[in-house]
């Protein structure tokens, strides 16, 4: 009876939804899905977004249609995302071993009933996100088109058309196909790598959304992408988790308060990244203040405001309500209440940002007929010619690696105030180090290398061996592996939080691969090869994402060379310091000899792009890749001879260390090491005497030979 109880009040509790303190019921799941709606029809209505066309009228089905697919697929894709982020680094897999399951020895032990939870809403919302992705891509066409939907031979011709021929038809065929991978995989894997593989393709997807999206069309492109990547990102983390909140609530049950600490944490994070994003692309595309009071400039001012009301919900989350879950049981309904009311208001800023998309900004810059050959080629006007001035000055903002900057740098100062206050030292160099490095990582992704990188080949090669050799130096140094693990706690109930992800990639075979010596020297040196005598470097210099990749690549090959060589960070082999310096010399001679080559090359690298950019001054295009050659062997030799000194600093100090550990232990047992072999020599001795006067030939001889001096080769 006391069973079936308390089997009827849970059931009871899990009716009363929020009120009840164990989860959101489905009534509150529905309000949020009519409060986007809602919010979609009034933004539309205000902005007039959905009004008939005088030409070329889609139809009522796509003017209405188009925005709430998009509505379905914004909130499935955070949806994915949320869940997959919780099933990978929030929630525990398996039930613990001795909570009483009853399963039978050797089984594999059954998994959380929140772990489960997530998974299903993981792959249901997948399977949502490839639908609404199919319902958007083919809606797109008809609106771009103008033309109603149609089963008729030329419709299906013009679509076919517009998904192989047009950026956005291929974007969203891509998104597609993206959210149909993932939803098969959602519904396989379970293993943690397979999960966080899955995860990675998820947000893999936002890409393409970012690369059409209405500001991504405006004057500053390559920004406008960045910034809509960056809140995408925040969006699909901050409300994907409220969603998997509202749905696996009453499944928690004694991890409510570990999840909740954990995805506050993940929150604000997040919303820092939603706000802070937000206002560089709303920048982007109002010229004024003045114009906030236009259609587009109303919306986003209401998603400001609502967007800081849900950051101060997050805050009375953080500062009140989790810190008396387990004491207060009030505080468990008034936790469930307020993610109630940020699921209501998460729906209705959502279906205001679908809105939003469909209005007209107050500035999109279009291409002139008469544009500059570098505003055809890069998207901005040719700068000023370069003055020691001007590689101080002009700046070109990337926000991505601004974020990434900023982000690892308030983790690392984090990281080592934990230490302090935990009563552990750190050294200040090392901090000192970390921030020099990634001041001059923004430097070179952002300002004056970045900027005329895009025009003279020569300030390119600066910006490569610069993010290849000098910036991971100081990162190296650094040890942020080292920082981390000791100051992330471990996990305790079965998930893996960063520090566990930090070891998996440690231990990994991955990682026994990149960070072998060889593989890491061959990759260093080759790597620059491969891609400038390739089409790689092209796809670099015309598109966005192949820029920043090319920028990752060199960051990541250099950084794990130089790891390699002076990294005190934890990895899987480290090669003997011989090899070290040869390995160095090596990859110095290779640099050397790709720099003298480009020095007397007497053809153009990329003609179409350097040759044509329309230059006023400066040298001739072949001139500067010239210099560009010089550069490569002048800014590649000097920090390879330092870490060759780093490298022989070591080695150094590790035969110091070596000899002291050797003293220590002889002066605690006395020179046993010693008193051994000099007594193995006097005990040969001893023997070839007992031999002599028995008239045997001395130990070590045959009849007529010479005797061998003990301890020598005979």
């Amino acid at each position: 009876m006391e069973g079936v109880a308390t089997t009827t009040n849970q059931s009871k509790s899990g009716r009363a939804g929020a009120a009840g303190g164990t989860g959101i019921g489905p009534g509150w799941l529905i309000a949020a899905g009519a409060a986007v709606l809602a919010a979609v029809v009034l933004a539309l209505a205000f902005s007039g977004a959905a009004a008939p066309r005088q030409l070329s009228d889609p139809g009522v089905l796509t003017r209405w249609g188009l925005p709430v697919a998009k509505a379905a697929h914004n909130l499935s894709v955070a949806a994915v995302v949320g869940s997959l982020v919780f099933a990978v680094v929030i929630l525990p897999r398996r039930v613990r071993s001795g909570t009483g399951t009853g399963r039978a020895a050797g089984e594999d032990p059954e998994e959380t009933p929140a772990f489960s939870r997530v998974m299903s809403l993981a792959s249901w919302a997948a399977v949502a996100w490839t639908l609404s992705a199919l319902a958007v891509m083919v809606l797109t066409y008809s609106d771009a088109a103008g033309l109603p939907l149609s089963g008729d031979p030329v419709y299906t011709q013009g679509l076919a058309s517009y998904l192989t021929d047009f950026d956005t038809g291929r974007a969203w065929l891509a998104t597609t196909m993206i959210a149909a991978v993932a939803a098969t995989m959602t519904f396989g894997a379970r293993s943690s790598l397979w999960l966080a593989l899955t995860l990675v393709l998820s947000l893999g997807g936002l890409l393409p959304m970012a690369l059409i999206g209405h500001s991504a069309s405006g004057d500053d492109h390559n920004a406008a992408v960045n910034s809509i990547l960056l809140h995408l990102v925040g969006v699909c983390l901050w409300v994907g988790g409220i969603i998997v909140l509202a749905v696996i609530g009453g499944k928690l049950g004694t991890q409510t308060a570990a999840v909740l600490k954990r995805f506050s944490a993940l929150a604000g994070f997040a919303f820092a990244l939603v706000f802070l994003s937000g206002i560089v692309n709303a920048s982007l595309r109002i010229g004024s203040l003045s114009q906030l009071s236009s259609e587009w400039g109303l919306l986003v001012t209401f998603k400001a405001i609502a967007t800081i009301f849900l950051g101060g919900i997050g805050l009375m989350h953080r500062q009140w309500v989790i810190p008396q879950l387990e004491t207060n049981l009030s505080a468990r309904r008034v936790l469930w209440q307020l993610i109630a009311v940020e699921l209501a208001i998460m729906g209705a800023v959502s279906g205001v940002a679908v809105a939003l998309a469909r209005t007209a900004p107050p500035r999109l810059e279009e291409l002139q007929p008469d544009a500059s050959p570098a505003r055809i080629l890069t998207g901005y006007e040719l700068p000023p010619e370069p003055t020691p001035m001007r590689w101080l000055t002009e700046w070109r903002p990337d926000w991505l690696w601004i974020a990434f900057a900023v982000t690892v740098a308030a983790a690392y100062i984090l990281g080592m105030a934990k230490l302090h206050r935990r009563g552990d030292s750190w050294s200040v160099l090392r901090l000192i180090s970390w921030l020099t490095g990634l001041t001059a990582l923004t430097y070179f992704t952002s300002g004056a290398p970045a900027v005329y990188g895009m025009v003279l080949f020569s300030a390119h090669m600066i910006d490569h061996m610069a993010l290849t050799m000098v910036v991971p130096l100081f990162l190296v140094i650094g040890a942020p592996v080292t920082l981390a693990l000791k100051a992330l706690t471990p996990r305790r109930d079965g998930s893996r939080g960063i520090r566990e992800w930090i070891l998996v990639i440690v231990h990994s075979k991955f990682s026994a691969l990149v960070t072998h010596p060889l593989f890491a020297a061959a990759n260093f040196a080759g790597s620059i090869v491969i891609f400038y005598y390739s089409p790689l470097f092209g796809f670099a210099l015309r598109e966005h994402v192949g820029h920043e990749l090319m920028n990752l690549h060199f960051l990541l090959t250099g950084y794990i060379f130089v790891l390699t060589m002076i990294g005190t960070d934890p990895i899987p082999r480290r090669a003997p310091y011989p090899l070290r310096l040869l390995l160095l010399f090596a990859t110095m001679a290779f640099h050397a000899f790709f720099g003298v080559a480009l020095t007397g090359g007497t053809s153009l690298l990329q003609a179409s792009w350097f040759g044509n950019m329309g230059r006023d001054w400066g040298p001739s295009a072949l001139a500067d890749q010239q210099i560009g050659g010089a550069v490569t062997w002048g800014i590649g030799e000097i920090p390879t001879l330092l870490l060759a000194i780093g490298v022989a600093v070591m080695w150094s100090r590790s035969d110091a260390r070596e000899t002291r550990r050797k003293d220590r232990a002889a002066e605690r047992n006395n020179d046993a090491e010693l008193s051994a072999y000099n007594n193995m020599f006097a005990s040969l001795a001893e023997r070839d005497r007992t031999r002599s006067s028995a008239g045997h030939p001395p130990h070590g001889t045959r009849q007529g030979q010479r005797p061998t001096p003990p301890g020598d080769p005979e």
